[in-house]
């Protein structure tokens, strides 16, 4: 037995204490942690603006509208349901960022294209040295999104995922395993969101020369390292998707913008009140169940004191 002072309890909490430091600044379970891929693209965007300065590049036209007293400008795109085609513009936007600006070239041989390619054709040699371009990423993803007819919400999900991938087994994405890596979380992510997800033999249809047998292993692989951890809170889900508004505005990737309309707002608010409903609902059914295991455990509840 360890009593306080003892070295091994020592350790335990010293262990404890770095993994729960280690929580706390990964921001695919935290959603106060700055996201990765916000973070790897201000490099690019301060290089911008202070070459714009130094050239005295004028902005051009400003096409953006902004809303006045008699019109309000907005977008069809909210955190409960954001628009398809622009959040996977934002989302290939931001894996770009990851492999431009990745650390190193660290990788795991599952994840290797060279190794498990995608398609028949010959990998070349030399495939680890050249970076993606963004419309190549945006591509690649806009096609399975389509075959398998996946959400926006699960183009979130899959950056969530693909960060907590990228913490977790301590690697980068780059040029040798991106396809592996996003198409990983592409799977894992329609699983988990979608109410009707789509099975590995239907990527095999997407994708004619990946077999079942390596999707499954690719599958069970990325839930090991992501340590079977799926969970993904609304509050870490609102960051990336602010977060992905912030880093279109910053690379002006404008969503369309339209004036409000009654029609338009009475839709607004019909949906406001549906996720309303939702999460009542929700908040309900977590009490019953609270209740339940105090009745089944004899605890008493007790008011909570916040600090």
């Amino acid at each position: 037995m360890l009593f306080p002072g003892h070295t091994g309890s020592r350790y335990w909490v010293i262990l404890f204490i770095r993994s729960y430091l280690a929580l706390e600044s990964n921001p695919s379970d935290h959603p106060r942690a700055s996201t990765i891929f916000l973070s790897k693209s201000q490099t690019d965007v301060r290089e911008k603006r202070k070459s714009n300065h130094i050239n005295h590049v004028s902005p051009g036209q400003l096409t953006k509208k902004y809303s006045s007293c008699s019109t309000i400008f907005i977008d069809d795109s909210t955190v409960s349901q954001p628009n398809l085609r622009s959040t996977i513009k934002c989302v290939t936007l931001a894996i770009y960022y990851h492999i431009k600006n990745r650390d190193s070239d660290r990788s795991l041989d599952i994840f290797d294209e060279k190794s498990h390619p995608l398609t028949r054709e010959e990998v070349p040699d030399d495939y680890y040295k050249h970076d993606p371009d963004h419309k190549h990423i945006y591509r690649f993803v806009r096609t399975l999104f389509s075959a398998a007819q996946l959400t926006a919400e699960c183009a979130i999900v899959t950056l969530v995922y693909l960060e907590r991938l990228l913490t977790y087994a301590e690697i980068d994405i780059c040029p040798s395993n991106w396809k592996r890596i996003v198409l990983g979380a592409i799977l894992l992510a329609s699983k988990v969101w979608d109410d009707q997800a789509v099975w590995n033999v239907d990527y095999c249809q997407i994708l004619k020369d990946i077999t079942v047998e390596d999707m499954n292993e690719m599958e069970r692989h990325f839930l090991e390292l992501l340590q079977f951890n799926i969970n993904v809170p609304a509050s870490v889900y609102a960051k990336y998707y602010f977060d992905l508004r912030s880093l279109a505005d910053d690379n002006n990737l404008s969503f369309l913008l339209e004036p409000l309309s009654k029609e338009r707002a009475q839709k607004l608010e019909a949906i406001s009140r549906l996720c309303e409903d939702k999460y009542k609902d929700l908040s309900k059914a977590a009490m019953r169940r609270s209740f339940s295991a105090d009745n089944l455990v004899g605890i008493r509840r007790s008011n909570a004191i916040l600090s």
